[in-house]
């Protein structure tokens, strides 16, 4: 009976051996993909936003209530155009009142200089009475102005982007109610790293993407750079002049959209591209006749999705993507091809 279970217990022992042997020569499932050619483009990565390269604002010089509302956002309008009226009983009845003053202060001006004319008063009393008289059209004319200080005029052509107030609000002074956008085409601001501001210079090409329109890619150069940063976000104010920048009231392009920038540094075109999950540290795992082998290599640019290669890897090389530790070298294995939709940064690289 020992004899029969040591028989057993050695064929079981045999048994777990090659089951192991043959899990070891088992092929082990990866997925794959082959290096590609492109460009490889180092960038500054920023996020900006659209907007309208000149923006008035219109605000009342005292403060009231509006009674009444001559302008939509979206709506163009001329130059002088009324868009708002404020509150101005008090100040009609005062315009009112330096007339009537100015109207009496014309009448004692006449009679003074026909009196003088007559020699009957003395050329002095018609000097009073003239600056009398200029005296109340200067309060008269006072009064005017600030009467029109309570119509917010339009002052210049452009569009209404916003209108913060409606018919009966009270206004504080100085309190923006209309933010107007001249006839000047669209740009984009964007806020760039104090670590990367460095690298970036005027007449920088720039390429832009919105989520909003996914797409369509703009192209642009860097017009301005602010020569302060910052010092809470840690930021520099980069202003982008885009070709052939349409007018802020045609096109898809609409301003508040908020554009994924790619200040580029410098372009190298058939450069060796893989995916950044096929790199692991600096070496990648290949497969060749059906088995795997690591190989180092050297990393150029490194981008959002992808990763140039300098050298140790040719064109049709098969690499395996997202290699794990239990990969060595020699194992055998069977790929599976990946499918792999890269967005739009991937060839847009950032150090």
């Amino acid at each position: 009976m020992k004899r029969r279970n040591g028989i057993v217990a050695g064929l079981g022992v045999l048994v777990l051996l090659a089951a192991g042997v043959a899990w070891r020569q088992w092929p082990v499932r990866v997925e794959t993909a082959q290096p590609t050619r492109g460009p490889a483009i180092e960038a500054v990565y920023a996020t900006g936003t659209v907007e309208p390269t000149v923006m008035v604002p219109v605000a009342p010089r005292a403060g009231g209530r509006l009674v009444a509302i001559d302008a939509e956002e979206g709506q163009q309008v001329k130059r002088g155009q009324v868009l708002a009226r404020i509150e101005s009983n008090d100040l009609d009845q005062t315009i009112q009142e330096m007339r009537a003053r100015e109207q009496l202060a014309r009448a004692q001006f006449e009679r003074t200089r026909s009196l003088v004319e007559q020699r009957f008063v003395a050329p002095a009393e018609l000097d009073r009475t003239r600056s009398e008289l200029q005296m109340a059209q200067a309060a008269a004319r006072r009064a005017q102005v600030q009467r029109d200080y309570n119509q917010l005029v339009a002052p210049a052509d452009g569009i209404v982007l916003r209108r913060d107030g409606e018919a009966g609000q009270f206004v504080p002074a100085g309190q923006a109610v209309f933010i107007l956008a001249c006839c000047a085409p669209l740009r984009v601001t964007a806020e760039v790293d104090e670590e990367d501001i460095a690298r970036v210079l005027i007449g920088q090409t720039v390429t832009m993407r919105s989520d909003a329109l996914p797409h369509r890619l703009y192209e642009g150069t860097v017009a301005e750079i602010t020569p302060k940063g910052d010092p809470i976000s840690r930021s520099y104010r980069v202003r982008i002049r885009l070709a052939d920048a349409p007018p802020i009231d045609a096109g898809p392009m609409r301003s508040g959209m908020t554009m994924d920038a790619n200040l580029i540094v410098s372009r190298r075109e058939g450069a060796l591209l893989l995916p950044n999950r096929a790199i692991k540290g600096d070496a990648v795992w290949l497969l060749a006749k059906g088995r795997l082998h690591r190989r180092p290599v050297v990393k150029g640019t490194v981008g959002a999705e992808r990763t140039e290669v300098v050298s140790g890897l040719a064109d049709g090389e098969t690499v395996v993507l997202s290699p794990t530790d239990a990969l060595r070298d020699g194992r055998r294995a069977r790929g599976i091809p990946a499918t792999i939709d890269l967005p739009f940064q991937a060839a847009l690289a950032r150090r």
